[in-house]
């Protein structure tokens, strides 16, 4: 039987990677502190409080897996710059030492799009700086840098996802996509920045897609899990509001914008070329499931 250890099993990416990893023949291990997935063959639900001392290393010493997929981190307000990074990022390493001690084999960190130095605008997992100002990004970028050294050391598989822009179902609702969606089938007035900028966005499903293919891939190392396509935040609204037969206000300029730099894209080789991933959703496509689902969850 195959086993993974999937950290964040319930969260925005952590449920469509979780259910790639059942299809794909594993059975799932999904510790939280409050299990929330739906029950299903394959999966197997555990109430744990990772910052419990010794409950996290207990576990893993308990079921001795061989694989790990760690996708949980700090989400909660104003993330970029909350001190909660760096207790993850202590959690993380101490939870990947005792992984090693207790027969792992293969482990893939999320890593992020927040790593970069942004001012390079096309994002190369081999070039560009990892620099970014955020505590986030920096804690993502420790991790990554330590976790690989460790794994080195140790003689096992080391895979990091550096995740790019996402948007799907079970986003929440207060983030961009979700809120001007939602906006826009209300029938409310939207506001949003200036919408100026390119950004490089997939859809949730693609990019679990990505990540489970990696995790199975022969290929270790960092990789961009990005459509290598960069499209206008613009684009994206107008393209909501198409779908979902919009007629109200959108009130550009309404919200201040996020960061200054005006074009990020990921370069997307490795995870094309090397790990052979290629998108299911089309932009139009996958607004057009987004919206659905929303449909569905507003009623």
């Amino acid at each position: 039987m195959k086993k993974v250890l999937i950290t964040g099993a319930s969260g925005f990416i952590g449920r469509q990677v979780t259910k790639q990893m059942i299809a794909r023949g594993y059975t799932v291990y999904a510790p939280s502190l409050a299990p929330t997935l739906p029950a299903q063959e394959g999966l197997i639900q555990h109430e744990l409080d990772f910052f419990k001392p010794g409950a996290l290393s207990d576990y893993l010493k308990e079921h001795q897996f061989e694989n790990l997929i760690h996708l949980a981190w700090y989400v909660g307000p104003k993330c970029h710059m909350h001190p909660g990074n760096v207790q993850w990022l202590c959690l993380s390493l101490e939870m990947l030492k005792t992984f090693i001690e207790n027969g792992g084999k293969k482990f893939l960190g999320a890593g992020s799009v927040s790593e970069y130095d942004f001012s390079y605008g096309l994002l190369r997992e081999d070039k560009t700086p990892l620099n970014n100002p955020s505590l986030y990004g920096q804690s993502k970028a420790a991790l990554y840098k330590v976790g690989s050294s460790l794994c080195r050391q140790a003689g096992i598989d080391f895979k990091w996802a550096r995740i790019f822009n996402l948007y799907g179902p079970y986003e929440r609702a207060a983030r961009l996509m979700p809120s001007v969606i939602c906006s826009m089938l209300k029938g409310e007035d939207v506001k949003v920045s200036p919408c100026t900028k390119f950004l490089d966005y997939l859809h949730v499903e693609d990019t679990a897609r990505g990540i489970a293919m990696l995790f199975d891939s022969p290929v270790t190392g960092a990789v961009n899990i990005a459509s290598g396509q960069p499209v206008q935040l613009r684009v994206m609204v107008e393209e909501m509001a198409r779908l979902t037969g919009f007629k109200g206000k959108i009130l550009w300029g309404a919200l201040e914008e996020n960061f200054a730099d005006p074009v990020l894209a990921g370069a997307n080789e490795r995870l094309t070329k090397e790990v052979g991933w290629k998108p299911n959703y089309t932009l139009t496509s996958g607004l057009e499931q987004t919206i659905n689902w929303w449909k569905e969850h507003l009623k």
